[in-house]
């Protein structure tokens, strides 16, 4: 997809209007340090002048000290404006950073399963951070220095339009060329920060998997992929730069041309009289001014350029819509929730069936057990109840209302879910129990865990509620004591334990038990389990293989049915003979 100059207007647009008058500010000191520039040559000419006519050293010392002060002021706007700039451009690097984050957290799980964290970390991070050099640099170094070699070219129509006319040919070559040569390099620049994002997603997933990784031997072939994929980035970057590389050797002989044709004319003008010394150094000294933007713009086009790759990109991450649409306007009813699986379908692939025509009934504040080999579709259906997909066939609903029918955001408050994978952040331990919600207070945190029978828990840690933890400093039990603290604080109707208790020791394991007893006081459950034991609480069974439902009932009935699937799974589990 080819970026276009409207794209560039329109996330200029878009993201500094909230800082109409921060750019408004920069825009007057830019014109104001252009207005400096173009007038300080003026007083070295009449210098020049002066002092081949024989001027008293008390006028030469006025223009000098005028000299001095307007290069002073002009330094002054100049830090100002970098100032102002990168303030401007970080601020609007940041919303757009959000508003990537955002997006991403809007997609729906097929879309991140595709995709590895690294990956994302470049896009929102990586590709916004060449804009960052594009919303501040573009203004001041590009927008500004245009303006610059205009009012340059504008005094040289004045001094003698010869001149004027003369180098403006030279200026608008020198644009056309430089301007072939972006769109010429852009495409590279692209290519290269795809090579990052793939870099930058082997690494977080290998980074992830470091234990795996060192345990199984496989250190040599991690290193090995990690140099492919250097092969594969280095040819792109240099690629890149040679493009660059000629960019600033062609800029070499437009220049060369541009002062040809400056002394050229200024030969030409002295030669036919009323043309000064002062005059002619003015031209050398405009000349070079107009050769100075032109490089500097010049060096911008390779930030221009990246910014490029990254507005295309950043374009087509925005373009993605989730499949998930968060239409929905119903609520659901307060209380526990009953649960109707309605024939429910679903493919994660084409072709690759996971659930067929599931047909099931919950009654609200009952417990179900929900068994079945793995890939048979247990975990797919926790994922559906809280639409991180949605079923292709049939429905799901939740107190009879579909939960296609209820905002995404009233769903998944109304529905908690803990699974053996618990998701820790870098805070305290009220961070991770809240999630940073600040309507939690500390007193209503504390009644959850006393509720939940984890007050000594919470004793045991060094500050409390202000115990400062990391992923990885928690056990596994401690982890999942935390997220049954933290679903309980949600207050939800339905709630799915997805193999929560599979990885815990007997000790920790009865400690997170009598939690998980309060947890699903009160409300309707789904206990997602291998080990048949931990079904002991449940009131409805079901068996899943190969995403049909095979058997369901009361726990007690197929208990006492012999021929029952679940009867004979429970001997079994149990070591002994089925009768």
């Amino acid at each position: 997809m080819q970026v276009t100059f409207g794209d560039y207007v329109g996330l200029l647009a878009a993201y500094l209007a909230p800082q109409r008058k921060r750019v408004a500010l920069l825009s007057a000191l830019v014109l104001a340090g252009i207005g400096l520039q173009v007038a300080n040559p003026q007083l070295i000419r009449a210098f020049i002048d002066d002092a081949l006519a024989g001027q008293s050293t008390a006028q030469l010392a006025l223009l000098g000290g005028a000299f001095i002060a307007v290069a002073l002021a002009a330094q002054l706007v100049g830090v100002l404006a970098t100032y102002l700039s990168e303030t401007v451009g970080w601020t609007a690097t940041n919303a757009l950073r959000s508003d990537l984050a955002a997006h991403l957290l809007r997609l729906d799980m097929s879309f991140h399963k595709t995709r590895t964290p690294g990956e994302m970390i470049q896009r929102v991070d990586g590709d916004v951070d060449t804009l960052s050099e594009f919303f501040s640099r573009f203004v001041l170094a590009v927008l500004g220095n245009v303006l610059l070699m205009v009012g340059i070219l504008l005094v040289l129509f004045l001094q003698d339009w010869r001149l004027g006319l003369g180098l403006s040919l030279f200026a608008g070559v020198a644009f056309a060329w430089l301007a072939w040569l972006r769109s010429f390099a852009v495409p590279r620049w692209i290519a290269v920060a795809e090579e990052a994002a793939q870099f930058y997603g082997f690494v977080s997933e290998n980074l992830v998997a470091r234990e795996d990784v060192r345990g199984s031997g496989a250190r040599t072939y991690a290193m090995q992929r990690l140099h492919d994929r250097l092969r594969t980035w280095q040819p792109a970057a240099v690629r890149a730069g040679l493009g660059f590389a000629w960019m600033w050797m062609s800029s070499l002989a437009v220049f060369s041309m541009g002062n040809l044709v400056a002394l050229g004319l200024s030969y030409y003008l002295y030669q036919q009289g009323g043309f000064s010394i002062g005059s002619a150094y003015l031209i050398f000294h405009y000349t070079e001014m107009l050769r100075r933007p032109i490089e500097q713009i010049r060096e911008q086009m390779q930030v221009l350029q990246r910014a490029g790759a990254g507005v295309t990109r950043i374009r087509n991450l925005l373009d993605l819509t989730t499949r998930i649409p968060d239409t929905g306007r119903g609520t659901l009813p307060n209380g526990p929730l009953s649960l109707t699986l309605d024939n429910v379908g679903f493919a994660y692939e084409p072709g690759e069936t996971v659930l067929t025509k599931l047909s099931l009934e919950v009654p609200s504040g009952k417990v179900l057990g929900l068994i079945g080999r793995t890939g048979s579709g247990k975990t797919t259906l926790g994922r559906l109840i809280v639409r991180l997909y949605d079923v292709e066939s049939g429905a799901i609903r939740l107190g009879d209302i579909d939960v296609r029918d209820v905002p995404l955001e009233h769903l998944r408050g109304r529905v908690g879910v803990v699974t053996q994978d618990v998701q820790l952040v870098t805070g305290s331990v009220r961070d991770n129990l809240s999630f940073f919600d600040p309507t939690v207070d500390d007193d209503r945190m504390r009644q959850a865990i006393g509720r939940l029978g984890l007050g000594s828990w919470l004793g045991s840690l060094p500050d409390g509620l202000e115990t400062h933890i990391r992923p990885g400093d928690l056990s596994a039990g401690e982890a999942q004591l935390l997220a049954c603290a933290r679903v309980f604080l949600k207050d939800p109707g339905l709630v799915v334990l997805d193999e929560a208790t599979s990885r815990l020791d007997p000790a920790t394991q009865r400690l997170v038990d009598g939690a998980v007893t309060a947890l699903l006081e009160g409300r309707t459950a789904i206990i997602i389990a291998h080990r048949l034991a931990t079904l002991d609480r449940v009131d409805q069974v079901a068996i899943l293989e190969e995403g049909r439902l095979i058997e369901a009932g009361r726990r007690d009935r197929l208990l006492a049915d012999a021929a029952s699937r679940f009867s004979r799974l429970r001997w079994l589990d149990a070591g002994v003979e089925a009768p």
